[in-house]
């Protein structure tokens, strides 16, 4: 069957980047596309109720990987990935940012990244934004992306803004407009109260065309290669791997985890790693699994008073009122407000990035509430500490080797520090304070610097944000083609130098945006 088929383009992987090359190629009616997925259809309740995401975590529409134990707090880390139609823009918590102008001219200047500058992707950020809300020069409105106004914001998160505001932030009601900084709510990729990932927004409406193929639960094993050129990939299909092959090109959209991986199993990448596993070598690239880095997040929690939280008032009957009319706290992302400030003079662009969370919201989510509380998480977005990827095998079936060394760099700690120290001043100041009980992890917010450190190394996690495994400059050029090969990029978060100040979904699809139009240009 398959051995015999051919397409113009094979897409690898249908997630926040792939649906959108898989919809944006298949616009030709004479470019034949299959897009591949290793897990299923998005057909799971709890991927379309908001509030539902850490319900998602280690099943199977998780890839479920666990980085290596990290030096500098002592344990591995869990990070979930989507695996389904969506991929992580169908697990995340839907929060839509773009990231800083600083972060893309950057890029552009200290990476070599011609073309990525802010003044060249922020009409990618517009052609894929529905924005309900925001228009003007800096915002998009008719694109598929669906951005608007959680329908439900808890109290506590508005309490949060208004104390974030009283000990000196600014209020900002638009994280994407002319500022990034200050406090406010975000955001969210959701149409009327519903997740609204990239296989609603993009894949759905053009699956019904006749030159798409999209198949699940095929998992790609390697680029096939002809000499130094991409000509397909084998994947496996009910047990059994087969090949397509594709006359023009073939694109990775795996993510900063499988992207790196799969170039690694197909022969790209350190030639002495992929040689002690007995892989035949294409083109030796040293960089393929290097600039491994995320966004590490921990949190200040507190138990509550004389309000509710999002699990005591998701009941059986607020579930009813979701079903009927798409609000109520199953509406809520969970992560309904912010702030981006900066914890020292003289940067180009924040540093610092709060999520808060109207509930106890720590390990992922994946520990039960034990009473109402409430989470105020530091995440760090100026990321210094820089990680890398290998394989554990040759064998693709293994998940690979993941060290994003979270803060092997000081100064990561050292900026941590200073903004968990801010955001116990917050809670202790204007109209949240009346609402916090006591501290619940750590079991006081009277730390000295020693006690602060351990809080950080005991409680970081994710805030699922890899990057950086297959960056433009070292790995693909600014055209995202992989180097040293033909007929092959990638297109994905992998390919970001720098991680974006901000949750890395819109920056992806962004990146599938202009990817599409490098390609169709080709």
């Amino acid at each position: 069957m398959a051995g015999q088929e051919s397409f113009d383009y094979v897409i690898v992987g249908a997630g926040s980047a792939g649906c959108v090359l898989a919809a944006r190629l298949s616009e030709d009616p004479s470019a034949q596309v299959l897009l591949l997925e290793a897990g299923g259809e998005d057909t799971a309740d709890e991927i379309h109720i908001p509030a539902a995401f850490p319900s998602l975590f280690k099943t199977r529409w998780d890839w479920n990987y666990e980085t290596v134990e990290q030096k500098h707090t002592g344990k591995p880390a869990y990070w979930p990935r989507g695996k389904m139609l969506g991929g992580s823009s169908s697990i995340n918590a839907m929060i839509y940012i773009r990231g800083n102008r600083a972060d893309y001219d950057g890029w552009r200047d200290a990476h070599g990244a011609t073309g990525w500058g802010w003044d060249d992707v922020l009409p990618y950020f517009k052609r894929a934004e529905g924005n309900q809300r925001f228009d003007g020069p800096l915002h998009g409105t008719d694109g598929p992306l669906n951005v608007e106004d959680r329908r439900f914001t808890h109290e506590l998160s508005s309490a949060w803004v208004d104390s974030a505001v009283d000990w000196g932030l600014k209020r900002n009601e638009d994280f994407n407009g002319e500022t990034q900084e200050g406090a406010g709510v975000y955001q969210v990729t959701c149409k009327r109260g519903r997740r609204w990932s990239t296989a609603d927004a993009y894949l759905r409406p053009a699956m019904s065309r006749p030159n798409l193929t999209v198949r699940t639960h095929a998992q790609t094993t390697r680029v096939v290669f002809e000499g130094t050129r991409a000509v397909g990939v084998s994947y496996m299909d009910k047990g059994v791997e087969v090949t397509a092959r594709a006359s023009a090109e073939v694109l990775l959209s795996g993510g900063a985890v499988n992207s790196p991986q799969l170039l690694m199993l197909s022969g790209v990448g350190p030639a002495e790693h992929l040689r002690e596993l007995g892989i035949d070598v294409v083109a030796g690239l040293s960089g393929v699994g290097d600039n491994l880095h995320d966004h590490p997040a921990a949190g200040i929690i507190w138990s509550t008073k004389g309000t509710t939280d999002l699990v005591s008032a998701a009941t059986p009957a607020g579930l009813v009122r979701y079903q009927l009319t798409r609000r109520g706290p199953l509406a809520s992302n969970i992560g309904e407000a912010g702030a981006f400030f900066s914890t020292r003079d003289g940067l180009p662009g924040p540093d610092m990035q709060v999520h808060v969370a109207p509930t106890l919201f720590y390990d992922n989510g994946m520990r039960e509430p034990t009473m109402p509380g409430f989470t105020s998480a530091a995440t760090l977005v100026d990321v210094a500490s820089r990680g890398r990827l290998r394989l554990k095998s040759a064998n693709p079936m293994w998940k690979p080797e993941i060290d994003p060394a979270y803060y092997s760099e000081p100064i990561d700690l050292d900026i941590m520090k200073s903004a968990l120290r801010s955001l116990i001043e917050i809670g202790r100041s204007g109209p949240l304070a009346r609402f916090l009980d006591k501290p619940f992890l750590p079991a006081t917010h009277e730390l000295s610097d020693d006690a602060l450190t351990d809080h950080i190394r005991e409680n970081t996690q994710t805030l699922y944000h890899p990057v950086g495994t297959c960056s433009i400059g070292s790995v693909v050029d600014p055209d995202l083609r992989v180097r040293g090969v033909e007929g092959l990029r990638v297109v994905d978060a992998s390919v970001m130098p720098v991680v974006p100040r901000g949750n890395t979904n819109a920056p992806t699809i962004m990146i599938a945006e202009k990817a599409a139009d490098l390609i169709r240009s080709a």
